[in-house]
């Protein structure tokens, strides 16, 4: 029997590392077949700032990606599949077992976000009834996705929690200085009220424990994860172990 595919698509620049790295490592760990998707097919780039750290100043211990993750992201590199990717235009939700929507704040993830191919193409999962996975503004793609057959967001009956508002706004108010608005993609509306706003009731977003400490394989109950039928979603990189090993459960 082959490997079952996992669509993961990607902006050209501006990912974030530790949303994309991790669950590729761990969801290849499993046998999964990761297929990769960028806007012309190029290799994709993550957000260089996460990676290195650069311009972070103080707070880089806290914010940019941690080791484990910087590793992951080189192996992932040396693979055949994150070097030829498909096109955006390319992708049909038939061909796919299983979407992951990862997430990344730099400006360079508009394009990502914004794709009403990709907005199609997460909307015919939900369809089909197929597991989707997103994390953080990975939140945000789904929740611009509309069913045709309703003409709301896919994501509208569905319990589902994101990048939280007190992060964001948090993680802009330490490097607003030097970075202005780096962290806000979307400096009108944070990742968490653009989401709340698709929901049939607020009370379907939830925050979880106060994200204070990143998961890792010995440590998943740091991480948070909300699942509701075939969707699974998380907050941020410090969840993406327990969201990749949940994710992983539902697939295998």
């Amino acid at each position: 029997m082959s490997a079952k595919k996992i669509l993961m698509p990607l902006p050209a620049y501006g990912f974030d590392p530790t949303e994309v790295a991790i669950p590729w490592k761990i969801l290849s760990e499993q046998g999964l077949d990761i297929i990769f998707a960028t806007p012309d097919g190029g290799e994709a780039c993550a957000d260089v700032l996460m990676l290195k750290g650069q311009r972070l100043g103080i707070w880089k211990p806290l914010l940019r990606a941690r080791a484990d993750a910087v590793a992951a992201y080189g192996e992932m590199q040396a693979s055949r599949a994150f070097a030829e990717p498909c096109t955006y235009k390319e992708l049909y939700a038939a061909n796919f077992d299983a979407l992951l929507l990862p997430g990344g704040h730099d400006k360079g993830v508009k394009e990502y976000l914004e794709s009403t191919v990709l907005q199609n193409t997460v909307a015919d999962f939900f369809i089909a009834n197929k597991p989707v996975a997103a994390i953080c503004h990975g939140v945000v793609l789904a929740a611009r996705s509309i069913n045709p057959n309703t003409g709301k967001s896919v994501l509208h009956n569905y319990r589902t929690t994101a990048l939280l508002k007190n992060q964001e706004m948090l993680a802009y108010r330490l490097t607003k200085r030097w970075l202005q608005d780096y962290y806000r993609t979307y400096p009108e509306i944070t990742v968490e009220d653009e989401v709340r706003k698709a929901l049939s009731s607020d009370d379907n977003f939830l925050t979880g424990p106060s994200p204070l400490f990143r998961d890792d394989h010995e440590h998943l109950h740091r991480g948070f994860t909300v699942l509701d039928r075939n969707y699974l979603s998380a907050r941020w990189p410090g969840d993406a172990y327990g969201f990749a090993t949940r994710f992983a459960e539902m697939l295998v």
